[in-house]
C-alpha cells in the first residue's frame, strides 16, 4: 500500500500499529483525567506527580501546606458535634431547659450555661463548623463574653447557617441524637424538628431528630445532666 502523495509504502500491519500510536497520543491527555493522586510520594516543595498533564476541565485545585495537590472545596463535607450541660434547680440555674429552641414546660430543672444551654442546637453549630475546619463554638461565641449570657442559641445558628451559606454549601442531611434521661421529648420533637429546619433553610426530609435515655448511668442517668450528639452532612449547591 501506499502513502497518500507517493511516499513508500507499508505493509497493513505497520500501518495499523502507526494509527494506534498515534490514537494512544491523543488520548493521553484525557487519561490523566482519571489519574489518582498519590499523596505518599508527594513532599514539600515538590510537584504532586499524579498533576503533571492534569486535564484542563478538572475542577481548581490548591496547594496544602504539605505540598499535596487538592481540591479547593470538596463536593461534600461531613461534620460531627457533641454538647452537655449540667441540670439544677431553676434557682441555680436562673434559667429554664431549652432544647431545640423550645422551652420545656412543667419542668423542675433549669439548664446551667453562659447562653440558654441549648444542647440541640449547639451540637448542630459544632457539627457545621466542623465540616468547615473553623473553630469551634466556645472560641467563636466565648462563654466569657458578657454578650452571650443568657442568649438565644438560635442565634449560633443563624451564624453557623450563614458562613455554610457563603462557602457556597447547604445541608444534604442532619440527624441528631438527644441523651437524656429528663425531660421526655416526645412532646416537642415536631416543634424542635421544625425550628431546626427553618434555622437552616431546608427541608423535613433532610433533617432528622431522636432521643434516647442513659439507662439510670451516670450523671446523664441520673438526669443531673443532658447531652447531644450531631452528625451532618453538607453539599456544594
Amino acid at each position: 500500500l501506499k502513502e497518500a502523495g507517493g511516499g513508500s509504502t507499508q505493509s497493513p500491519e505497520r500501518m495499523i500499529v502507526t494509527r494506534l500510536a498515534l490514537l494512544g497520543a491523543a488520548l493521553l491527555p484525557l487519561a490523566t483525567c482519571f489519574a489518582p493522586s498519590i499523596p505518599s510520594v508527594a513532599k514539600i516543595g515538590t510537584r504532586n506527580p499524579s498533576a503533571v498533564g492534569r486535564c484542563p476541565l478538572a475542577p481548581r485545585a490548591e496547594r496544602a501546606s504539605t505540598g499535596v495537590t487538592m481540591m479547593a472545596e470538596p463536593a461534600i463535607r461531613i461534620g460531627h458535634g457533641w454538647d452537655i450541660h449540667r441540670l439544677a434547680s431553676l434557682e441555680e440555674a436562673g434559667q429554664p431547659c431549652v432544647i431545640g429552641g423550645v422551652t420545656v414546660k412543667d419542668f423542675e430543672l433549669g439548664t446551667v450555661a453562659h447562653s440558654d444551654g441549648d444542647v440541640l442546637y449547639h451540637s448542630t453549630v459544632d457539627a457545621i463548623l466542623g465540616a468547615l475546619t473553623m473553630p469551634d463554638i466556645g472560641q467563636l461565641f466565648p462563654d466569657t463574653d458578657p454578650k452571650w449570657k443568657g442568649c438565644d442559641s438560635s442565634a449560633f445558628m443563624e451564624e453557623a447557617w450563614r458562613l455554610m451559606d457563603e462557602r457556597g454549601y447547604q445541608i444534604s442531611n442532619l440527624d441528631v441524637t438527644l441523651v437524656l434521661q429528663r425531660p421526655r421529648v416526645s412532646p416537642i420533637k415536631d416543634k424542635m424538628k421544625d425550628n431546626v429546619v427553618k434555622l437552616l433553610r431546608t427541608s423535613d426530609g433532610r433533617v432528622n431528630i431522636k432521643a434516647r435515655t442513659h439507662e439510670k448511668v451516670d450523671s446523664i442517668g441520673e438526669a443531673r445532666a443532658l447531652a447531644c450528639h450531631a452528625v451532618l452532612l453538607m453539599e456544594k449547591k
